[in-house]
């Protein structure tokens, strides 16, 4: 196992990385939970423009997340973690990347971010005053 490694799992062992990946668990269950919520809410209702909303602002956290964690299992060799978390990995993934036809928050605020965005980094060019 290389030094970096070791670091690292010696940093998920101690009581700041505990909480660390505590809070990140936390993050990939509430992803989670809201693609449930989704997936169990009538099509086109408020309930599931929030908790879609929820999960595509989640996802690519999560999956950050439990990428990392399943380095830090693979490198302390606990296995049975490691499968847990590759299935958790994959199942966030799958349904980031597959269930893109909601309608949520990030579909219109997105291109109005876009928009704005463009407009404030454009070079501002003023027009001279007129000449008497």
């Amino acid at each position: 196992m290389s030094s970096g490694l070791a670091s690292a799992v010696q940093f998920a062992g101690s009581l700041p990385g505990s909480i660390l990946l505590i809070l990140g668990h936390a993050l990939v269950l509430v992803c989670m939970c809201s693609d449930m919520i989704r997936l169990l809410s009538v099509p086109r209702s408020h309930r599931r423009y929030v908790a879609t909303t929820v999960f595509r602002t989640l996802a690519l956290p999560a999956i950050v997340i439990m990428a990392a964690s399943v380095l830090i299992d693979v490198a302390s060799g606990a296995w049975q973690n490691v499968a847990t978390g590759v299935f958790i990995l994959m199942t966030v993934t799958f349904r980031w990347r597959n269930d893109t036809d909601e309608d949520n928050w990030w579909k219109g605020q997105g291109k109005k971010l876009a928009r704005w965005l463009r407009n404030q980094t454009a070079s501002r060019s003023l027009a001279a005053p007129a000449a008497a």
